[in-house]
């Protein structure tokens, strides 16, 4: 797989900062998704997905790569 040359040469912080963002787009992601499993048509037909706890995990964990990845880019 050929990798775009912004990735190839970015620094660890620069990976860690897209990562994390990347992590906050699956957590707003979850939330839609939990609104939608929330205001379903039919209470018994439940989803396969725990999106609530998708949200929770991917927040918290794109929080701290996401902190990790700015120090690291303001120190250099």
């Amino acid at each position: 797989m050929h990798w775009p040359e912004f990735i190839l040469f970015a620094s660890d912080a620069l990976r860690y900062t897209i990562a994390g963002a990347a992590l906050l787009c699956l957590s707003a992601l979850s939330v839609w998704g939990e609104k939608r499993r929330a205001r379903r048509k039919h209470p018994d037909a439940v989803g396969l997905m725990p999106w609530r706890d998708i949200g929770v995990v991917s927040t918290f964990a794109g929080l701290a790569l996401l902190a990790f990845g700015i120090v690291g880019l303001i120190k250099g």
